[in-house]
């Protein structure tokens, strides 16, 4: 593991980001299983208290892919291979990879509780938006796909803090 805790943030962040960038340009298994050895790597050499964090991921990984796919059903997004029945793995992919961050790299935004109410709302449907500029996914109607993207975040990010905070307590800085 890693010992310097900004080391270990970097890390965690560009993991991250690579991973979101891999699966939205080549969205498929392959990405998934990519973004599978990061989250290997992030176990070895970032993540402190692993197993209470892998418990932490999968609960995430689990809200978030029953979130995408409410909103496939719903059309508030569309795929742009098909219909879609469950959550793409490569969506599960990224969801497990973000779930890094909240313990690590995004950790500050859950020091001050209000700045998830702020950013996630912003955040959350720029990332989906910018999905959708590089062809990983649609936004139908893309002002209320947009609206419903940020309700959707502006709900499941504090919440998803909050599940850290009383479940997974060991997980706090």
């Amino acid at each position: 593991m890693i010992r310097s805790e900004t080391a270990r943030n970097v890390l965690n962040f560009a993991c991250f980001q690579v991973g979101w960038l891999i699966c939205v340009l080549y969205p498929g298994l392959l990405a998934a299983g990519l973004v599978l050895l990061f989250l290997v790597a992030h176990f070895v050499l970032v993540s402190q208290k692993r197993f209470s964090e892998l418990q932490f991921i999968g609960l995430g990984t689990v809200v978030g892919a029953a979130l995408d796919l409410l909103w496939f059903r719903t059309g508030i997004l569309a795929s742009t291979q098909g219909e879609v029945v469950l959550t793409p793995p490569w969506l599960v992919a990224i969801w497990a990879i973000f779930m890094t961050t909240l313990s690590h790299s995004l950790n500050w935004i859950s020091r001050r509780v209000w700045l998830a109410f702020v950013l996630a709302p912003m955040a959350g449907p720029f990332a989906y938006w910018s999905a959708s500029k590089l062809g990983a996914v649609s936004l139908p109607d893309l002002i209320p796909s947009l609206l419903a993207l940020a309700l959707g975040w502006l709900v499941v990010f504090p919440l998803l803090l909050f599940l850290r905070k009383s479940l997974y307590p060991e997980l706090q800085p």
